[in-house]
């Protein structure tokens, strides 16, 4: 019997989360992609806790214009921006079942040259 698509994203996502974890000092920076929004989670799976989000419905992306490849990139720059502001210097990177391209790639790295390391 065949997958669906979201079967296997599934299957992918808990394999990588049985790797990636968070800790309060290097937290799990957690990526959901849908058809139009992206957001980022900094979490600490210790103590159960997220401990920053943003997102592209956000008000200083939401009014921004351009494509969702190029939202995504505020986004990650803006994670960056936030991560560091709270303390946050290093993340583990949970691409959550999704193909590391297109949006995914593009939060990450907007998120590197915001000075995270990821």
């Amino acid at each position: 019997m065949a997958l669906t698509k979201i079967q296997r994203r599934d299957r992918i996502r808990m394999r990588i989360r049985k790797i990636v974890s968070g800790s309060s000092e290097v937290p799990r920076m957690s990526i959901f992609r849908s058809n139009k929004q992206i957001s980022v989670q900094f979490v600490d799976d210790v103590a159960g806790k997220t401990l920053l989000a943003v997102s592209s419905l956000n008000k200083e992306i939401a009014s921004q214009a351009g494509t969702k490849t190029e939202i995504a990139a505020l986004v990650g720059k803006l994670a960056a921006e936030k991560a560091l502001a709270a303390g946050i210097t290093a993340a583990s990177f949970d691409r959550g079942g999704n193909l590391y391209h297109g949006r995914v790639k593009a939060v990450a790295e907007a998120a590197r040259e915001g000075g995270l390391k990821i």
